[in-house]
């Protein structure tokens, strides 16, 4: 009787220990499955002030969410270029990311209304123009199963070069490095009379390097970072075109995320947002000054020479409306500038 008692209360025990693991185990599943994993990936160089702006932005995802939204370290320039960035979306690898236009124009081509080689005169009236054509853009990347956390840009491109480059004809001479996989705007480029030639970013500094490449189209910042100009010490000072660029959840991602927290997590991104914006326009003289002080030569273009440039652009603007953006999204973002700039001009 005795050892009989024994066994029971053994018996017993080991029920207990059984309950009390599977009591633990179902409430950490539980906490798994209410928690939502958002990995993260970009572009975005290590050094830079987008890095930074952006990791502080996400960072609090976790604490605004009280723990049912874990970001892990985001992946800083590691997952390829912008389009393998978002085949890895799609594909369930990653879950948001940070894309510039080139990304975004994998999804909606629609985002190059506002890149169009010098159809804006500034900043502002480039994001005139996205808060009118947002709707737009927003609904075309969500039926494509992509939600946008907020909205901003890399800065201007502007040509560096390994020979002074002033007009176009300077330019038409040397080899343009352009992202490979957009055989559109590549012939819009060789149909302008220019040599480009396709490569990825990491091709970029070597092909500086061997005379694969004698030109490229960057923001100061990115150069600056990357030191991309110590192979191309000219600059064109002319604002080509504006590097849009916005961060990108995927739809079903965002959908797991309870609806309570959005709102908290949607602010924070809006302000990092606008943070970047504002660091990037502040920033942009400040990159250039420091790239000068270590042998950058900056090549002006004075009122005549930016008509030649612009007549140029002129000649491609068949291919621009239509192969290079759609011809609705062009014609839309063309009538939202020359409002704008007619109520500016009104103004004065």
């Amino acid at each position: 009787m005795n050892r009989l008692r024994i066994y029971s209360k053994r018996n017993a025990c080991i029920l207990r220990a059984f309950f009390a693991i599977g009591f633990v185990w179902l409430l950490a599943l539980s906490v798994a499955q209410a928690q939502v994993t958002v990995k993260v990936g970009s572009l975005v160089p290590d050094q830079s002030s987008w890095r930074d702006i952006l990791l502080e932005g996400f960072s609090k995802w976790n604490k605004l969410s009280e723990g049912k939204v874990k970001v892990p370290m985001p992946y800083w320039g590691t997952q390829g270029d912008d389009p393998d960035l978002v085949r890895k979306m799609r594909l369930g690898t990653l879950d948001a990311a940070v894309l510039t236009s080139v990304g975004l124009a994998e999804i909606d081509k629609s985002i190059y209304a506002l890149s169009v080689p010098m159809m804006y005169q500034d900043t502002d009236e480039v994001y005139a123009v996205l808060e009118k054509m947002r709707p737009r853009i927003e609904k075309n990347l969500e039926a494509k199963g992509f939600l946008i956390l907020n909205w901003m840009d890399g800065g201007w491109l502007h040509f560096f070069t390994k020979k002074p480059v002033s007009t176009p004809d300077d330019l038409k001479k040397l080899v343009l490095f352009q992202w490979q996989g957009d055989e559109k705007t590549m012939n819009i480029w060789s149909a302008a009379g220019f040599n480009p030639r396709p490569g990825s970013t990491s091709d970029l500094v070597i092909g500086l390097q061997r005379g694969t490449y004698d030109a490229f189209a960057a923001s100061s910042q990115l150069a600056l970072i990357l030191r991309y100009y110590e192979n191309a010490k000219n600059m064109t000072d002319l604002n080509w075109a504006i590097i849009m660029a916005a961060t990108v959840i995927k739809k079903d991602v965002w959908n797991r995320i309870p609806a309570e927290v959005k709102p908290a997590l949607l602010k924070t991104q809006s302000e990092a947002g606008q943070k970047l914006r504002d660091a990037i326009l502040k920033g942009a003289v400040e990159d250039v000054q420091a790239m000068k002080k270590n042998g950058l030569n900056v090549v002006s273009v004075d009122k005549k020479t930016y008509e030649i440039w612009r007549a140029t652009v002129a000649t491609a603007e068949g291919k621009i409306r239509g192969d290079f953006t759609p011809a609705d999204a062009y014609d839309e973002a063309l009538k939202y500038r020359n409002e704008y700039r007619a109520q500016k001009a009104a103004k004065k």
